[in-house]
Parts: C-alpha cells; structure tokens; sequence
C-alpha cells in the first residue's frame, strides 16, 4: 500500500525474560518508524518474566507515552501474549515480533509496503537465518512437514515478524500455540498472504527459551489438530431468495 498516507499501528511483542534487551528493542522501533508517517503504540507483554523484565519495562513506560506494559501473573505462553497485545491493542492494524531482537524494527515499513489491501497478510520470512545448524535443519525440517500437510503457503510460520487486521486475528481460533499456524488459519479465512524476505539477526542477550524437543512433540500434536481443523470448514452458502 502506499507508505504517503498516515498509518496506525499497534506493534504487539510478547517477551519472557528479556530484561536486558526491552529497552533496546523499544528505541529501535522508535527510530524505525520514526522516519515514516506512523501512528503506533507498542505493547510489550510481560508474560511472567523472573528476571526483572516486568520492573524494567513498567519504568521505561513512565516517561513513554505510546510504551504500554501488560504483565501475566505467570508464565502462559507466545500465543497468550499475542492474544492479550491484541485484545488491548487501539489500532487496526497489527504488528507482531520477538523480543530477542533477533527481527530486525527497519523491516517494519516493508512489510506494509507489500499490504495491498484489507484483505492482505504479510509474512516475515528469515532471508539468513543467524542461528546454529541444527536449529536451523530442524526449523527446516519442520517447515517443510507443516507446509506440505497444511498447504500454508508460508516457507518460515516461525519467524515471528508479521502484519495482518486485529478484527481478523481475533476472529480466528485460538488455542495454546496457534501463532505457530497463523498463516494456515489466516488462509483458511480467506485471506492472501505474502511472503517478505526480512533481515534475522544474532540474539543480543539472554538464551531462547525454545529448544528443539521442546517443540517437537507438541508441535506433532498440534500439527494434527491443525490438520483436522482446516479439513472441516463451515462455510454455508447463503442467499435470500427462497430457490
């Protein structure tokens, strides 16, 4: 879509335990967007952190007008944080990312270039990804299992940088770990998703809380539900004539 015109948008970032990267991150969405014609507020969600995240960013609100903090009382989870950032959100529009910095702020422009309507999604997709060999063959590996059985048209449903409507996102179902499947759940919404090669870098601080078996078979498991859900869509045809 044109980027003339003044774009709202509300940057939806779940974070556990990133104390030390909140702030940077924030600045950097600032000076991103900052340079465009954006409207924006970014909602960081303390999702149970034990490291002083909550504390930090509830400082960091105080003198930051478009910063606002919610904060779990326990760990719940990405796609809870998601869901809650959303639910609060005041714009239309929705910007999702990763706490890490590992998705790069300046991309965010880009990705509503590509928008070309209320009918769009547009999907980060890790050009290089900046993480080690066995976490990228089996992200990979993954990728490849879930496109093929869910026909998503997404190569990377993990990279974390997306842009779609908040009416729409909160019409979806929504389940523990359903942001793994955004774009299977979007499409099967009737929705045209675009694939945007998107900067990936190194985590600054801090360890990733996912590790490879602790996605595996949870991941199987909601493959499956997945599966079963977009095998079964409601969708009557209806007129108001009585033939």
């Amino acid at each position: 879509m044109p980027t003339n015109t003044q774009m709202d948008v509300s940057i939806i970032i779940p974070v556990y335990n990133e104390v030390d990267n909140v702030e940077a991150l924030y600045k950097e969405i600032a000076a991103a967007l900052s340079l465009e014609r954006f409207i924006y507020e970014v909602i960081f969600i303390d999702d149970g952190s034990t490291d002083g995240t909550a504390e930090r960013l509830r400082l960091l609100s105080q003198n930051l007008p478009n910063l606002r903090v919610l904060y779990h009382r326990r760990n719940f989870g990405q796609s809870a944080g998601l869901l809650s950032g959303a639910k609060a959100a005041q714009y239309s529009m929705l910007v999702t990312l990763d706490g890490d910095g590992q998705n790069d702020p300046h991309d965010i422009p880009r990705l509503f270039e590509q928008r070309k309507d209320a009918r769009t999604v547009v999907l980060g997709i890790r050009k290089k990804r900046d993480d080690n060999i066995l976490r990228r063959l089996s992200s990979r590996i993954g990728n490849g299992v879930r496109k093929r059985l869910l026909n998503d048209d997404c190569p990377d449903t993990g990279c974390s940088l997306k842009l779609f409507p908040r009416d729409a996102f909160l019409a979806l179902p929504h389940f523990n770990h359903f942001h793994r499947f955004l774009p299977a759940l979007f499409k099967r919404a009737g929705f045209r998703l675009i694939n945007l090669p998107v900067n990936h870098r190194p985590r600054r601080h801090g360890v990733s809380k996912y590790g490879i078996m602790n996605r595996l078979f949870v991941g199987i498991y909601d493959l499956i539900g997945v599966r079963w859900l977009l095998k079964r869509p409601c969708a009557p045809e209806v007129s108001t004539n009585e033939n």
